[in-house]
C-alpha cells in the first residue's frame, strides 16, 4: 500500500518506465537499519528478483561507488548520502527546517522528528539536534517506524484515505513490542480514526514501556505531505494539560513547516 502516491505516477506510461532503474532501486532499498549487510539470496528474498539480476545490479552499485562487498555480504556505502545532498540543500534543511525542530524541541524539552509515509512504514526524513533526550530508541533520519503502533504511524494511517488506512490495518503483521502493546484490529482502527476526528496522535506504553509518542500532521485529511513528533516519558506526564500543550507545539511547528519550501510547492 502507498499512502502517499505520486500525483504523477499514472499519467506516465509504462513503456516510458525504465523497469531495470526500478530494480536497482529496489536493490538499493532492500538496505535499511534492520538489514544492513546482506548476500546475494538475502537481497534476491528481500526484493523478489531474481539471483542473476540481483546480482548484476549489486555489482553495479559496487563499481559505482554505492555499495561495498565484504567477501559473500554487501552493504551500502557513505556515498549513498551524496543522492540526498542536494535535496536537503534545495529545501532549506539546514538554514530552515534543522532549526526550527531545534527551535521546538527546545520548548517541548524532548527530540522533535519529521517523518513521511513510504509503503507501510514511517520513514525519518528530519530530526532535531538541540535536545539531550532521556527518551531514544537510537532512531537517525532513514530510520523506519511501524504505522499500527507508534503515534506518528497512525497519525499518517488517520490521514490517508479511509480504505486504505483500514485495508493496511487489517492485513499489515502485528508485533508485540511492549505489555500494552493493542493486539485487536479493531481497537487499532478505532483508535485511528478518533486520531482522525481530533487531528492528533498520542499512543501510551504501545511501541515502547513507560514511553508516550506524540503526532501532528503537516496536511490535510487526504493529502497528508508529512508527521511530526515527539515522545517523552509516561510518568513525567503530569495532567492532560500535559498532553494537550505538547500537541499544541507540534501544531504549531507542523503549521510552520508547512510554509515551507518543502511542503508549500506540493
Amino acid at each position: 500500500m502507498t499512502l502517499r502516491p505520486d500525483p504523477l505516477k499514472h499519467e506516465i506510461a509504462d513503456r516510458d518506465i525504465s523497469s531495470t532503474f526500478v530494480k536497482g532501486m529496489a536493490v538499493l532499498k532492500a538496505f535499511d537499519d534492520t538489514h544492513t549487510r546482506l548476500t546475494l539470496a538475502e537481497i534476491a528474498q528481500l526484493t523478489g528478483l531474481d539471483r542473476a539480476s540481483v546480482r548484476r545490479l549489486t555489482l553495479t552499485l559496487v563499481h559505482l561507488g554505492y555499495a561495498e562487498r565484504d567477501g559473500r555480504h554487501f552493504s551500502l556505502s557513505p556515498q549513498v548520502l551524496i543522492l540526498a545532498g542536494s535535496f536537503l540543500r534545495g529545501n532549506q534543511f539546514g538554514t530552515h527546517i534543522q532549526p526550527l525542530l531545534n527551535r521546538y524541541s527546545t520548548r517541548i524539552g524532548q527530540t522533535v522528528s519529521l517523518a513521511i509515509p513510504d509503503g507501510n512504514s514511517a520513514v525519518y526524513v528530519a530530526q532535531s539536534t538541540a535536545q539531550e533526550d532521556a527518551i531514544s530508541f537510537g532512531f537517525t533520519v532513514g530510520s523506519r517506524l511501524p504505522l499500527l503502533h507508534t503515534a506518528i504511524g497512525r497519525m499518517i494511517l488517520a490521514f490517508a484515505p479511509q480504505d486504505r488506512a483500514e485495508e493496511t490495518i487489517r492485513s499489515l503483521p502485528f508485533e508485540q513490542y511492549a505489555p500494552d502493546t493493542t493486539m485487536d484490529r479493531t481497537g487499532i482502527l478505532n483508535r485511528v480514526q478518533h486520531c482522525r476526528a481530533v487531528g492528533y496522535a498520542i499512543v501510551e506504553n504501545e511501541f515502547e514501556p513507560g514511553v508516550t509518542g506524540f503526532a501532528a500532521p503537516i496536511g490535510g485529511v487526504n493529502a497528508l505531505k508529512a508527521v511530526v513528533g515527539t515522545s517523552m516519558s509516561t510518568l513525567g506526564i503530569r495532567s492532560e494539560d500535559d498532553r494537550l500543550q505538547t500537541i499544541s507545539l507540534l501544531q504549531q511547528v507542523a503549521q510552520e513547516l508547512g510554509r515551507s519550501r518543502l511542503f508549500s510547492a506540493n
